[in-house]
């Protein structure tokens, strides 16, 4: 089943310009990846219920010793349909977290597998502030677009929660690291 804010989503890109599906693809890693993500998968089947629907257009664009290029635009439609929806309520959502899950029934494992799962994660966090950061860098270079402060809105979001996971990851791995001394000293 198609997810229903995924149309969303493609009407939202489409309203920031017209982009071929590859282009969608590259603007949400660009962009709103690290709190929204559409795959090739979803993105191509979407597009054509769009077209279906009329709430985008598609262009053939001829390319030269390459395959045709399919370019998706708003149309009025689109756009009315995607303001309904910006002024709708919020759906609340239920984060899916393996890590979480997995710490949860720690007791079940070990120490030294549930600092392995930590460190990991703390790694991604890390990678993930970085990727943000330099999102907002790109935004700030180009603060003459209408869209740039909610942009950078979502963007301060992201860091302030990559941040405080980086945090957590911190007082989690000193409470494990505390907890395997406890066990060793218990040991002998």
């Amino acid at each position: 089943m198609k997810s229903p804010r995924s149309k969303f989503a493609m009407l939202g890109m489409l309203s920031i310009r017209p982009m071929s599906g590859y282009d969608i693809k590259k603007a949400v890693e660009g962009s709103i990846n690290y709190f929204w993500t559409e795959s090739y998968g979803q993105i191509y089947p979407m597009l054509k219920s769009l077209v279906a629907e009329r709430l985008v257009t598609k262009t053939v664009k001829k390319q030269a010793g390459r395959p045709d290029r399919h370019v998706y635009a708003l149309t009025a439609g689109g756009r009315k349909e995607l303001h309904t929806w910006l002024t709708g309520r919020v759906m609340p959502t239920v984060e899916r977290n393996e890590l979480l899950l997995k710490l949860f029934f720690g007791e079940e494992s070990s120490i030294p597998v549930n600092v392995k799962h930590i460190d990991e994660y703390r790694k991604l966090q890390t990678e993930l502030h970085e990727a943000i950061t330099r999102i907002e860098r790109t935004i700030r270079s180009h603060p003459e677009s209408p869209d740039a402060p909610y942009w950078l809105m979502t963007v301060n979001y992201g860091k302030k929660i990559s941040k405080a996971r980086l945090d957590w990851c911190d007082e989690t791995l000193a409470k494990l690291n505390k907890m395997a001394r406890a066990n060793n000293r218990n040991k002998k």
